[in-house]
């Protein structure tokens, strides 16, 4: 059956999307089958648009719309998706209007709200997430030391790097807010023997990280807390924290740099945030924020240092970027989705998994493109001295705890 063509305003609008796209070399094929693409150079694939409404959602408000267009299957792509999307992601480097308004309507994740947060994402099943991370579900960046190592290798090397980076060593105690599944706060006590406290409100992630412990004979040097981080108490040497600033909102950046000051011993304390972020004030995607992570924001340097660890009494000892490391990352783990989708499809539907590829494959565009940063710091109390005297004793490319107790004495 031949669909309708557009009217003469519609036709205007596609045209004005067209020249949008053309500077990415992404052409625009309405649901009539009109293309009218005229790049400087062929195109590397296609937005498909199956009706008007989304084409007017497309010019209007793409920053929700797309999103909400594709995971309905009114809006598909032709050719490889990343690239597609990391070509499109070039085109808006600057705040629109939504945006800058948002900011001011955003909701702080009080430790209630947060919980319902990470409910919505982190509580959708473990054999979900198992299908598509590395063996041990670690949700976070991987360090991939060489581009062709495997995701577990590249996993527990972001493991040993944050354990090097805070020098940790045996008897050392540690709080560990937002502990995922359990991988990390294991691999702190199992390799360089520390004894960690780990906080999270994900009840299904707890269970699991319990009963792992308890069968790893670990349960007796690390304490899985089914509570809000804000809530930890008592001095430790270690206080870490990876992919959980982004949940905290800047609203509740005074919380956590109370928590640092409070927790953090200051004669010889350390500790270090992993979190993505921006290298200027931007909230996340408005479709992101909320089909795959409600009141998410991605903070700027400046943001955590002045609102966070300097209230702290916090002095930053070193900043990494990953960005390219998560990129990466997310390549293995879309790979690894789309290789599950017929299951994700089943249990799921199919809205979902259009969902998620889009988060998959938008994220490492993100990053691909440097609108998404990956940010390591190093702090300790101003008064405590550095855990290490040069970056050389961190990347010296040890393979073992022994080795690096051995080379650091």
């Amino acid at each position: 059956m031949k669909r309708q063509r557009p009217g003469w305003l519609l036709e205007r609008l596609a045209g004005a999307l067209q020249r949008k796209l053309s500077a990415a070399a992404v052409q625009l094929e309405l649901w009539d089958g009109q293309i009218r693409y005229s790049g400087p150079h062929p195109p590397i694939g296609a937005l498909v648009v199956d009706d008007a409404r989304t084409l007017r959602g497309l010019l209007f408000n793409p920053n929700l719309r797309f999103g909400e267009a594709y995971m309905a299957g009114r809006l598909r792509v032709r050719g490889e998706l990343e690239p597609v999307l990391e070509a499109v992601s070039r085109l808006s480097p600057t705040m629109t209007w939504r945006e800058w308004f948002s900011q001011y309507l955003s909701v702080g994740n009080s430790p209630s709200r947060a919980r319902e947060n990470v409910h919505h994402h982190y509580d959708l099943g473990n054999d979900f997430y198992r299908g598509w991370l590395d063996e041990q579900l670690l949700y976070t960046c991987a360090y991939f030391e060489h581009p062709d190592v495997s995701l577990e290798e590249a996993q527990r090397a972001k493991m040993d790097l944050v354990c090097r980076k805070v020098r940790l060593r045996p008897g050392d105690t540690v709080v560990e807010a937002g502990c995922g599944w359990g991988a990390l706060a294991l691999h702190m006590a199992r390799a360089y023997g520390a004894r960690v406290k780990a906080f999270n409100v994900s009840r299904e992630q707890i269970a699991y990280a319990r009963a792992r412990a308890a069968r790893e004979g670990l349960a007796g040097q690390v304490e899985f807390i089914d509570d809000d981080y804000r809530n930890a108490q008592g001095e430790c040497d270690v206080f870490v924290s990876v992919g959980m600033l982004e949940h905290v909102g800047l609203a509740h950046y005074d919380s956590l740099s109370a928590v640092l000051r409070r927790v953090v011993r200051r004669a010889t304390g350390r500790g270090l945030l992993h979190f993505i972020g921006r290298d200027f004030r931007r909230p996340l995607n408005a479709w992101i924020r909320r089909r795959i992570f409600p009141g998410a924001y991605a903070p700027t340097l400046a943001e955590v240092t002045t609102r966070v660890l300097t209230p702290a009494r916090m002095s930053v000892l070193d900043v990494e970027n990953l960005r390219l490391h998560y990129a990466r990352t997310l390549r293995h783990w879309s790979g690894r989705f789309a290789a599950m989708e017929g299951q994700v499809r089943a249990r799921y539907g199919e809205e979902f998994r259009r969902a998620w590829e889009l988060y998959l494959a938008g994220s490492e565009a993100a990053f691909a493109v440097s609108s998404l940063q990956l940010f390591q710091i190093v702090f300790s109390p101003a008064e405590a001295p550095p855990p290490y005297w040069s970056r050389t004793e961190v990347y010296r490319g040890v393979e073992t705890a022994d080795q690096w107790f051995a080379a650091t004495r």
